[in-house]
């Protein structure tokens, strides 16, 4: 009988995870979703030890997947010797509850799962109070009546996080911590504000690496800038920036950001609370969208991609799609038809370096195509439009004449305008 019914058993201490997948779309995602779920557990250390999937028109309130299907996982649960399920949904704080007293183990939503594997990822001060602002954020609306413990926190997929055990009860606490997190937080927003304001005064535009998870950017910046930036086949290998100059074939200069990977669905209160590592897509000249050639949901992956770029509000921008582990993908018409039907696209390998000099054509091409190199005679009264130069171009160099202050600088076709009145008559 389950606890359903009023029996509790007791929980192990190893992380055997059973998973449940919901179908409530009707399209056929479901295959791609539960794999993705397996891969998420995986990367979060996780042993998963049963699967059990449901197509449903809509989430049951209560137990999300209604209390029959809730009997059934308890049965696997105890065949299983599992200590901890996996939704591979959101939850509701009610939803949670409920399934946690019915199941007697933890039960996790996908969001706690990628937090999880965020707080193992992190490791600058920036990335950990991203963490650790997500999970307060989450947790703050679980502790209602018999919501989730804060004293969960600390051993186990899903617990790791701040440790704060003295919030437990106390919600005006758990606030407090959270403008805490939050003002330490703008201190290092403020610090890579000014790292970034240095990047701008060198004389080379800059991209931002953005794309679905595990697509391949970290291997893209290593084989461009020559660096050792982690890889790994773990969903989330990369949390935190990255950095490099990539030289130009012309003896020109880029800098390339490898940013966090983006995946479906993304909630906004995580996208909020990676605002910070998400500033370097913001402050980009261009982005280059990296994209698995290869996996059977590609469209869908660049369609999330897509989604998370439009809640930045930076699709704007000039983005350079790259169809990356060509070496893996057969169908190279599929290859070609693919780049032919998507703008300022290119096929590589990053890892094998095919096509490498089409995608540095492309990069140069696509820089040329954003700034505009001017001769500048600013009179002194003028003198502020040196600065403004500066914000929004890259000063080649300044001349203080008698009379007037030369300026050489790319200048951002945007910023264009307000400078022509004084560009030098050739």
């Amino acid at each position: 009988m389950s606890p359903l019914n009023g029996n509790h058993r007791d929980i192990g201490a190893a992380d055997r995870a059973l998973l449940v997948v919901v179908e409530t779309r009707g399209d056929d995602l479901v295959d791609w979703e539960a794999g993705e779920l397996h891969d998420l557990a995986h990367s979060a250390g996780v042993d998963v030890v049963g699967e059990i999937r449901q197509r449903r028109f809509r989430p049951d309130p209560a137990f999300y997947v209604g209390h029959g299907k809730a009997e059934e996982v308890y049965e696997l649960v105890l065949e299983e010797d599992a200590n901890v399920v996996i939704f591979g949904d959101d939850l509701s704080p009610t939803q949670q509850r409920h399934l946690e007293e019915a199941l007697t183990v933890r039960v996790l939503d996908r969001t706690q799962l990628i937090l999880d594997i965020f707080a193992q990822r992190a490791h600058t001060k920036e990335g950990k109070l991203q963490v650790e602002l997500a999970q307060l954020e989450y947790l703050l609306p679980r502790l209602t009546g018999k919501g989730i413990q804060l004293s969960r926190l600390g051993g186990g997929v899903g617990t790791r996080g701040p440790g704060e055990t003295k919030l437990e009860t106390d919600r005006r606490r758990l606030r407090k911590r959270i403008e805490r997190v939050k003002k330490d937080l703008e201190e290092v927003i403020q610090h890579r504000d000014v790292q970034r304001r240095g990047r701008r005064r060198l004389p080379f535009p800059s991209a931002a690496l953005v794309g679905y998870t595990s697509s391949g950017k970290s291997t893209l910046l290593n084989t461009l800038a020559g660096t050792d930036v982690l890889t790994d086949g773990k969903l989330f290998a990369t949390l935190d920036p990255t950095t490099r100059r990539v030289v130009l074939s012309e003896g020109g200069g880029l800098i390339l950001t490898d940013t966090v990977g983006f995946i479906r669905n993304l909630p906004h209160h995580l996208i909020a609370a990676f605002r910070a590592t998400l500033e370097e897509v913001l402050d980009a000249d261009f982005l280059v969208h990296v994209v698995d050639a290869g996996h059977p949901q590609r469209d869908a992956q660049m369609q999330a991609v897509e989604e998370v770029l439009d809640e930045l509000d930076v699709l704007e921008k000039s983005i350079v799609t790259v169809f990356n582990k060509s070496d893996l993908f057969k169908d190279q018409y599929e290859l070609r038809k693919a780049v032919l039907d998507t703008p300022s696209s290119v096929y590589i390998s990053a890892l094998k370096r095919d096509g490498l000099p089409y995608l540095m054509r492309l990069l140069e091409d696509t820089i040329k195509s954003l700034v505009r190199r001017l001769r500048l005679e600013i009179p002194y009264e003028r003198a502020d439009l040196v600065s403004f130069c500066y914000d929004n171009g890259r000063v080649i160099s300044v001349e203080y004449e008698r009379d007037k202050i030369i300026v050489v600088a790319e200048i951002g076709a945007g910023a264009v305008g307000r400078l022509e009145a004084f560009a030098a008559k050739d």
